[in-house]
């Protein structure tokens, strides 16, 4: 099963996810003259792979970049996730999907058999359990899954996933419900091929989904960039398992201001790999 696989690269790599949220603005001198930017990018994302993919757990995917440089940012995007599978390499598409019925499954082929194919992808649960169904042939199969979105850490996520139900806020009722709806695909091992995306500046909030929902697979975004450090993320593993970090901005723009930066921009981006996998380590007891 595919948890399987991600477990296996975790314990044997580290749980660093480098999220390829690719701008133009991210982009070095050296490549920006490389019209359309969608090439430019496609170029920076096979150095910055070609650079990481032994360091790594997986790479996140953020198909919105891709998207607003219309039909050429597609093609950008798919051939990334092309390049990362050729290199052995899990992938997430982060393309937070929540639709139902016929909608909902157009979604999952394009996103588990089409083009677009990715090893596990983000939903968005707000429609209830009816988003799930599309997916349940793909992860059947046990080489597809989902990472739900249950706490995360924009400023505003207060205004709906805390309010309280109960004695519970909404996410805590959010991760029940994943945890209920990934029971049956449960690899060997005890995660389930439906995890969690759960914000690495939430702390507290990390520590008590984990606590109360050991077998969620956890997706940590918010590293580096958006203020998120080793010790933030530190509750979200069990026994140095259980989860993937994700940055972005600090691996991608790592080059910036640095020596030469502008041709030396993929070995940054290892250095920077580094630097995050040991500040993880040295938190995670």
């Amino acid at each position: 099963m595919i948890i399987d696989r991600l477990f296996e690269v975790v314990a044997d790599r580290g749980p660093v996810c480098v999220g390829l949220d690719t701008s133009p603005q991210l982009l070095p001198e050296t490549l920006t003259f490389s019209p359309p930017p969608s090439s430019a990018i496609l170029e920076f994302n096979r150095r910055v792979i070609d650079a990481t993919y032994d360091l790594v757990a997986c790479y996140k995917v953020q198909i919105a970049h891709y998207e607003a440089l219309g039909v050429d940012g597609l093609s950008s995007y798919r051939d990334t996730l092309m390049y990362a599978r050729s290199k052995g390499a899990v992938i997430i598409g982060d393309v937070k999907r929540g639709d139902i019925a016929s909608t909902g499954e157009m979604y999952a082929k394009a996103h588990f058999a089409g083009d677009f194919e990715a090893d596990f992808i983000t939903v968005n649960p707000y429609m209830g359990s009816d988003i799930i169904a599309p997916y349940a042939p793909y992860l059947r199969t046990g080489n597809k899954g989902l990472f739900v979105l249950i706490k995360t850490s924009n400023p505003s996520a207060h205004d709906v996933q805390d309010l309280s139900i109960g004695d519970q806020p909404v996410f805590m009722h959010i991760a029940e419900l994943v945890r209920n709806w990934g029971k049956e695909y449960r690899g060997e091992c005890g995660y389930s091929l439906i995890g969690g995306v759960v914000g690495a500046t939430t702390r507290q909030q990390l520590a008590q989904i984990r606590k109360a929902f050991p077998t969620l697979f956890l997706l940590v975004p918010g590293y580096g960039a958006q203020g998120g450090g080793g010790k933030d993320v530190s509750p979200a593993f069990i026994d140095g398992n259980g989860a993937v970090v994700n940055a972005s901005r600090s691996i991608l723009g790592a080059h910036r201001s640095k020596p030469n930066g502008e041709k030396r921009y993929a070995e940054y981006a290892r250095e920077a790999v580094i630097a995050m996998r040991e500040d993880i380590r040295q938190w995670m007891g």
